[in-house]
């Protein structure tokens, strides 16, 4: 299951942005997966909660925005979206295409949260 190996690139690359940030904790962080990055979105949020439960990670939560296969036609320049391996351009029906989406494996964002502000959530400020 290569999906753990993901999560655990996912987490280091959280504690390497985490360095930039001391004081600061990580909230969520959100991933591209492409439909032909061969990873199944189901696995690697599971592995994902395993590796972060009971850590200095929890609750870190992932978001995974799955996307699909797109092509573009060469002929007319149309995208569209690739379904059941049908390649024919739903405009021109040439089958001259590229793949222009859908092999993503990508970070997409992290949400920080900094320590201090948490801690004084709700509090107002001090008069002097």
């Amino acid at each position: 299951m290569h999906e753990m190996g993901i999560a655990d690139s996912i987490l280091k690359a959280v504690a390497k942005e985490l360095r930039r940030y001391p004081g600061a904790h990580a909230t969520k962080v959100g991933v591209r997966i492409g439909e032909l990055s061969a990873v199944d979105p189901e696995s690697l949020q599971f592995c994902f909660e395993a590796l972060v439960h009971e850590t200095e990670f929890d609750p870190l939560t992932l978001e995974v925005q799955f996307i699909q296969r797109r092509h573009k036609c060469r002929v007319c320049e149309a995208e569209f979206e690739v379904r059941d391996y049908m390649f024919l351009c739903p405009y021109c029906s040439s089958l001259n295409s590229e793949c222009i989406a859908g092999e993503e494996l990508n970070l997409a964002y992290i949400e920080v949260e900094e320590h201090a502000e948490s801690a004084n959530a709700g509090k107002s400020p001090e008069r002097e």
